[in-house]
């Protein structure tokens, strides 16, 4: 198990970076190159895998632990893939080389500081490399979860999210396509200390495995749901 510096701050000794992959050969090894250039090779690295293209082997040539398991949605995956690392610090991201690990350090800084989820704000800079449905929806999603969290939240959909390892040990999450939303909810209602720090957003790498209606609806089954089962953990 890493240890957190002498002086008490956490280092990129502490932290594992995760992901849910799913035939990403074509971007992975940008990700994971980005990871351990940016991190000089100190952070762990899990994938949660259930591809059947060269994904596994790719991420395994560039030392990423590789858990295998059957494709049953995004949220199975990045469930047990941010359950897995010992390391103090979990940083979530997707395989296709759209969020950028240069903000892997101001992640760090804020953590440092003593917030427990830092969230990458996607939509700060307009996230023009979104498809334009897909950011409106975010959009929504966002306002949506605002009203029912009672607190103003930006980008709710967000794959890119550092976590406290006792924040996402100590909650139980129920959700699949909509884990993102749930990842940030849960958290923010409970009262941990969490902030969003604006991230650019580039073009994926590969096609999208996500059909934009379909699985908006789930995102937004989600959000309510959480948001009420949020509501009602405060009464009871």
């Amino acid at each position: 198990m890493s240890q957190e510096s002498t002086d008490g701050e956490l280092t990129f000794d502490d932290l594992a970076v995760v992901m849910g992959t799913y035939n990403e050969a074509e971007a992975i090894e940008h990700v994971l190159t980005d990871i351990d250039e940016v991190t000089d090779g100190r952070a762990e690295v899990v994938c949660v895998d259930g591809s059947d293209d060269e994904t596994p082997e790719v991420a395994r040539d560039h030392g990423a632990t590789v858990i295998e398991q059957e494709p049953q949605g995004y949220g199975v995956a990045v469930r047990e893939a941010v359950l897995t690392p010992d390391r103090e610090v979990v940083v979530t991201t997707d395989c296709d080389d759209t969020y950028p690990m240069e903000a892997l350090p101001r992640f760090l800084d804020l953590l440092n500081e003593g917030y427990d989820v830092v969230s990458g704000d996607r939509l700060y800079h307009g996230a023009d490399a979104m498809p334009a449905f897909n950011r409106f929806g975010n959009h929504m999603f966002a306002l949506a979860a605002s009203s029912l969290m009672g607190e103003r939240v930006h980008d709710t959909t967000t794959g890119m999210r550092a976590y406290r390892r006792e924040v996402v040990q100590d909650i139980t999450w129920t959700e699949n396509t909509g884990l993102s939303a749930e990842l940030l909810i849960r958290p923010a209602m409970r009262g941990y200390r969490v902030v969003e720090t604006p991230i650019r957003y580039a073009e994926r790498k590969g096609e999208t495995k996500l059909d934009p209606l379909e699985g908006g609806a789930a995102i937004g089954k989600s959000i309510v749901k959480v948001c009420l089962e949020e509501q009602a953990r405060r009464l009871f």
